[in-house]
Protein backbone atom coordinates (compact mmCIF):
# COMPACT_ATOMS: atom_id res chain seq x y z
CA UNK A 1 0.00 0.00 0.00
CA UNK A 2 3.11 2.25 0.97
CA UNK A 3 4.70 1.84 -2.40
CA UNK A 4 1.16 2.41 -4.47
CA UNK A 5 0.48 5.51 -2.65
CA UNK A 6 4.14 6.70 -2.94
CA UNK A 7 3.59 5.88 -7.24
CA UNK A 8 0.04 8.02 -6.75
CA UNK A 9 1.95 10.72 -4.98
CA UNK A 10 4.87 11.09 -7.89
CA UNK A 11 2.50 10.71 -10.52
CA UNK A 12 0.16 13.52 -9.45
CA UNK A 13 3.33 16.01 -8.62
CA UNK A 14 3.58 17.43 -12.24
CA UNK A 15 -0.48 18.31 -12.12
CA UNK A 16 0.19 19.97 -9.11
CA UNK A 17 2.98 21.83 -10.08
CA UNK A 18 1.07 22.41 -13.14
CA UNK A 19 -2.01 23.47 -11.67
CA UNK A 20 0.35 26.21 -8.99
CA UNK A 21 1.66 27.75 -11.51
CA UNK A 22 -1.54 28.44 -13.20
CA UNK A 23 -2.64 29.69 -10.22
CA UNK A 24 0.06 31.95 -9.93
CA UNK A 25 -0.39 33.02 -13.81
CA UNK A 26 -4.31 33.95 -13.01
CA UNK A 27 -3.10 35.99 -9.94
CA UNK A 28 -0.56 37.73 -11.53
CA UNK A 29 -2.56 38.70 -14.99
CA UNK A 30 -5.16 39.61 -12.59
CA UNK A 31 -3.37 41.97 -10.73
CA UNK A 32 -1.66 43.59 -13.06
CA UNK A 33 -1.57 47.20 -13.92
CA UNK A 34 0.45 49.76 -15.71
CA UNK A 35 2.99 49.92 -12.61
CA UNK A 36 3.89 46.31 -13.11
CA UNK A 37 5.14 47.53 -17.06
CA UNK A 38 8.81 47.40 -15.91
CA UNK A 39 8.54 44.02 -15.73
CA UNK A 40 8.48 43.86 -18.97
CA UNK A 41 11.45 44.94 -21.18
CA UNK A 42 10.43 45.05 -25.53
CA UNK A 43 13.35 45.69 -27.58
CA UNK A 44 14.42 48.90 -29.37
CA UNK A 45 12.14 48.80 -32.53
CA UNK A 46 12.25 50.97 -35.77
CA UNK A 47 11.11 54.31 -34.57
CA UNK A 48 7.60 54.14 -37.14
CA UNK A 49 6.69 51.21 -34.74
CA UNK A 50 7.73 52.63 -31.47
CA UNK A 51 5.09 54.36 -29.31
CA UNK A 52 5.73 57.95 -27.67
CA UNK A 53 6.01 57.33 -24.24
CA UNK A 54 3.97 54.32 -23.86
CA UNK A 55 4.81 51.36 -21.01
CA UNK A 56 4.81 47.62 -21.80
CA UNK A 57 3.11 45.39 -19.44
CA UNK A 58 2.32 42.31 -21.11
CA UNK A 59 4.54 40.15 -23.77
CA UNK A 60 3.09 37.21 -25.53
CA UNK A 61 4.06 34.56 -27.82
CA UNK A 62 1.85 33.74 -30.66
CA UNK A 63 1.64 30.98 -32.99
CA UNK A 64 -1.36 31.15 -35.81
CA UNK A 65 -2.16 31.11 -39.68
CA UNK A 66 -1.81 34.55 -42.05
CA UNK A 67 -4.92 33.87 -44.17
CA UNK A 68 -4.52 35.00 -47.66
CA UNK A 69 -7.15 35.19 -50.84
CA UNK A 70 -6.28 35.34 -54.45
CA UNK A 71 -7.84 38.65 -56.16
CA UNK A 72 -7.09 40.02 -59.57
CA UNK A 73 -4.28 42.65 -59.91
CA UNK A 74 -6.84 45.31 -60.83
CA UNK A 75 -10.55 45.24 -62.30
CA UNK A 76 -10.90 42.84 -65.12
CA UNK A 77 -7.15 41.89 -65.47
CA UNK A 78 -6.54 38.36 -66.61
CA UNK A 79 -3.48 38.39 -63.49
CA UNK A 80 -3.86 37.69 -60.01
CA UNK A 81 -1.44 37.74 -56.66
CA UNK A 82 -1.85 36.68 -53.05
CA UNK A 83 -4.03 39.49 -50.75
CA UNK A 84 -3.96 39.25 -47.08
CA UNK A 85 -7.01 38.13 -46.30
CA UNK A 86 -8.26 40.73 -43.30
CA UNK A 87 -10.99 38.09 -42.23
CA UNK A 88 -8.75 35.36 -41.12
CA UNK A 89 -6.22 36.56 -38.32
CA UNK A 90 -5.95 33.36 -36.35
CA UNK A 91 -3.70 32.61 -33.51
CA UNK A 92 -2.91 31.55 -30.03
CA UNK A 93 -0.56 33.76 -27.88
CA UNK A 94 1.30 32.25 -24.62
CA UNK A 95 3.30 32.80 -21.98
CA UNK A 96 6.29 30.34 -20.07
CA UNK A 97 5.94 30.14 -16.23
CA UNK A 98 8.48 27.60 -14.52
CA UNK A 99 8.95 26.19 -17.69
CA UNK A 100 5.41 25.25 -18.54
CA UNK A 101 3.28 27.13 -21.74
CA UNK A 102 0.05 28.71 -20.41
CA UNK A 103 -2.26 30.16 -22.89
CA UNK A 104 -3.06 33.92 -21.93
CA UNK A 105 -4.89 35.31 -25.28
CA UNK A 106 -6.39 34.70 -28.50
CA UNK A 107 -6.16 36.68 -31.43
CA UNK A 108 -9.24 36.78 -34.28
CA UNK A 109 -11.88 38.46 -36.05
CA UNK A 110 -14.88 40.07 -34.27
CA UNK A 111 -16.78 43.49 -34.83
CA UNK A 112 -15.48 46.27 -32.24
CA UNK A 113 -18.39 46.61 -30.12
CA UNK A 114 -16.98 49.35 -27.81
CA UNK A 115 -15.43 51.59 -29.86
CA UNK A 116 -12.54 54.22 -28.99
CA UNK A 117 -12.00 57.43 -30.25
CA UNK A 118 -9.47 56.28 -32.84
CA UNK A 119 -12.04 53.77 -34.77
CA UNK A 120 -12.75 54.26 -38.28
CA UNK A 121 -15.81 55.32 -39.09
CA UNK A 122 -17.47 53.47 -40.97
CA UNK A 123 -16.92 50.46 -38.65
CA UNK A 124 -15.43 47.66 -40.74
CA UNK A 125 -17.21 44.37 -40.48
CA UNK A 126 -14.91 43.09 -38.39
CA UNK A 127 -11.55 44.46 -36.30
CA UNK A 128 -8.45 42.58 -35.36
CA UNK A 129 -9.14 41.56 -31.76
CA UNK A 130 -7.74 40.08 -28.71
CA UNK A 131 -9.40 38.35 -26.23
CA UNK A 132 -7.75 37.80 -22.59
CA UNK A 133 -7.74 34.02 -21.44
CA UNK A 134 -8.17 34.87 -18.11
CA UNK A 135 -10.41 37.33 -17.50
CA UNK A 136 -12.66 37.50 -21.73
CA UNK A 137 -11.74 41.18 -21.48
CA UNK A 138 -11.08 41.98 -25.25
CA UNK A 139 -9.11 44.74 -27.36
CA UNK A 140 -9.63 45.45 -30.52
CA UNK A 141 -6.53 47.60 -32.75
CA UNK A 142 -5.53 48.80 -36.17
CA UNK A 143 -2.10 48.84 -37.96
CA UNK A 144 -0.74 52.31 -37.82
CA UNK A 145 3.25 51.20 -39.02
CA UNK A 146 4.94 48.87 -40.48
CA UNK A 147 8.31 47.37 -41.30
CA UNK A 148 9.83 44.86 -43.50
CA UNK A 149 11.97 41.84 -41.75
CA UNK A 150 15.55 43.05 -41.86
CA UNK A 151 18.63 40.93 -40.85
CA UNK A 152 20.06 44.05 -39.50
CA UNK A 153 16.83 44.67 -37.08
CA UNK A 154 17.06 42.95 -33.59
CA UNK A 155 13.66 43.00 -32.86
CA UNK A 156 12.39 42.06 -36.68
CA UNK A 157 14.82 40.11 -38.56
CA UNK A 158 13.43 37.26 -40.27
CA UNK A 159 13.77 38.39 -43.78
CA UNK A 160 10.97 37.42 -46.00
CA UNK A 161 8.04 36.98 -43.26
CA UNK A 162 5.50 39.04 -42.66
CA UNK A 163 6.28 42.98 -42.01
CA UNK A 164 6.79 43.85 -38.27
CA UNK A 165 3.61 46.12 -37.06
CA UNK A 166 2.31 48.61 -34.71
CA UNK A 167 -1.23 48.77 -34.10
CA UNK A 168 -3.56 51.27 -32.30
CA UNK A 169 -6.29 49.98 -29.94
CA UNK A 170 -9.80 51.19 -31.06
CA UNK A 171 -11.61 49.52 -28.51
CA UNK A 172 -11.93 47.61 -25.39
CA UNK A 173 -14.44 45.98 -23.80
CA UNK A 174 -14.65 43.83 -20.03
CA UNK A 175 -14.92 39.92 -19.35
CA UNK A 176 -18.50 38.97 -18.93
CA UNK A 177 -17.90 38.91 -14.99
CA UNK A 178 -16.24 42.81 -14.98
CA UNK A 179 -12.75 41.85 -16.19
CA UNK A 180 -10.59 44.50 -17.55
CA UNK A 181 -7.09 42.93 -17.83
CA UNK A 182 -6.69 43.54 -21.49
CA UNK A 183 -8.87 47.02 -21.42
CA UNK A 184 -5.65 49.59 -20.29
CA UNK A 185 -4.13 48.66 -23.97
CA UNK A 186 -3.39 51.64 -25.82
CA UNK A 187 -0.89 50.41 -28.33
CA UNK A 188 0.21 46.73 -29.55
CA UNK A 189 3.45 45.98 -31.27
CA UNK A 190 3.74 42.25 -33.46
CA UNK A 191 7.30 41.68 -33.53
CA UNK A 192 10.71 38.65 -34.00
CA UNK A 193 7.83 37.65 -36.70
CA UNK A 194 8.89 34.24 -38.92
CA UNK A 195 7.03 33.27 -41.12
CA UNK A 196 3.66 33.90 -42.77
CA UNK A 197 4.45 35.24 -46.02
CA UNK A 198 2.45 35.04 -49.11
CA UNK A 199 2.75 31.17 -50.84
CA UNK A 200 5.27 31.76 -53.70
CA UNK A 201 3.10 30.02 -56.20
CA UNK A 202 -0.56 28.93 -56.70
CA UNK A 203 -2.24 32.44 -57.42
CA UNK A 204 -0.96 33.92 -60.53
CA UNK A 205 -4.23 33.60 -63.48
CA UNK A 206 -7.31 35.00 -62.82
CA UNK A 207 -8.58 31.21 -63.29
CA UNK A 208 -6.90 30.79 -59.71
CA UNK A 209 -9.11 33.79 -57.92
CA UNK A 210 -11.06 32.84 -55.04
CA UNK A 211 -8.17 30.28 -54.20
CA UNK A 212 -7.48 30.72 -50.12
CA UNK A 213 -4.10 30.04 -48.20
CA UNK A 214 -3.38 29.87 -44.18
CA UNK A 215 0.26 30.35 -44.09
CA UNK A 216 1.73 29.58 -40.49
CA UNK A 217 3.35 31.90 -38.67
CA UNK A 218 4.71 32.95 -35.32
CA UNK A 219 5.53 36.30 -33.65
CA UNK A 220 6.11 38.54 -30.36
CA UNK A 221 2.93 40.69 -29.09
CA UNK A 222 3.59 43.15 -26.52
CA UNK A 223 0.74 45.02 -24.96
CA UNK A 224 1.55 48.75 -23.85
CA UNK A 225 -0.54 50.95 -22.06
CA UNK A 226 -0.68 54.91 -21.92
CA UNK A 227 1.61 56.57 -24.33
CA UNK A 228 0.98 58.45 -28.07
CA UNK A 229 2.20 57.92 -31.50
Amino acid sequence: MTNMHLLKTKATLPVQRRLAAALVLGCALAAANPAMAQIVKPPVTDPTITPVGATAFLVGHAHGTQGYVCLPTSAGASTASWTVNDARPEATLFTSLFGQDFQIITHFLSPDTNPNQFAPSPLPFGSATWQSSLDSSKVWAQKVHAVAPSSSDPSCPNTGSIACLLLQAIGTEQGPAGGRFLTQVSFIQRLNTRGGSAPADGCSAASDVGKQALVPYSADYFFFTGGTK
